[in-house]
C-alpha cells in the first residue's frame, strides 16, 4: 500500500482503455478518470489505482491516468500505479495483489459497458469491490461502436470469470 495509506483508505481502482499514437489518452480514458474523480471527491482521502499496462501506443495506460489525475489536483502520494496489466484479467490479478492486507472501501470505474466485468472479476478474485457512477458520456459517438463494445462483453463476463475461478482454485491467483 502507499506509504500515509491507512488500511480503510477507500480506493478507487480505474481500469484502463486506449492511449493514442501521440501519447495523449482516449476520450474513453479521460472519462474514466474524470467519472473516478467525481466520484472520489465525495469520499474524502481517497487512493486512485489505476491499472493498464503499455498498448499500441505510447506510455502505460496507467502512466497516462496517473499524469491526468496529477494534474487534476491529486497529490501524488494518492496515487498507486498498476502499470503491467495487458487485459482486464491481468489488472485484477495485479490489483488483488496490490490489495492485498487492505480493508477499506473499494471502488471501480471504468465505461459503462466494461463496469459490470470489472466488479464481477474483483469479487470472484476477493476483492469486495463495487462500481462507481460510470461516465454520464457515451462512451463512442457511433452506435456501431457502442454496441460492438457492449456485445463483445457478452462472451467476455462468463469465459473471463470462469478463468478467474480457475486461477483461484489452482492457486495462481
Amino acid at each position: 500500500m502507499p506509504a500515509g495509506m491507512s488500511k480503510a483508505t477507500p480506493v478507487i481502482v480505474i481500469f484502463g482503455a486506449a492511449v493514442r499514437p501521440d501519447g495523449q489518452p482516449s476520450a474513453t480514458l479521460r472519462r474514466r478518470v474524470a467519472a473516478a474523480r467525481a466520484f472520489g471527491a465525495g469520499l474524502g482521502r481517497v487512493v486512485y489505482l489505476p491499472t493498464g499496462g503499455v498498448g499500441r501506443f505510447g506510455a502505460a495506460e496507467a502512466e497516462v491516468m496517473a499524469g491526468l489525475l496529477r494534474a487534476d489536483g491529486v497529490d501524488a502520494g494518492d496515487i498507486w500505479v498498476e502499470a503491467t496489466a495487458h487485459d482486464t484479467v491481468s489488472s485484477v490479478r495485479a490489483v488483488r495483489r496490490m490489495l492485498a492486507g487492505h480493508g477499506g472501501a473499494v471502488f471501480v470505474a471504468s465505461s459503462a459497458y466494461h463496469l459490470v466485468r470489472c466488479v464481477v472479476l474483483l469479487r470472484l478474485a476477493g476483492v469486495r469491490a463495487r462500481a462507481c457512477p460510470p461516465p454520464a458520456a457515451l462512451a463512442a459517438a457511433g452506435w456501431r461502436k457502442r454496441w460492438w463494445w457492449r456485445l463483445r462483453e457478452v462472451p467476455a463476463l462468463p469465459w473471463d470469470a470462469a478463468f478467474v475461478v480457475w486461477l483461484r482454485l489452482v492457486g495462481r491467483l
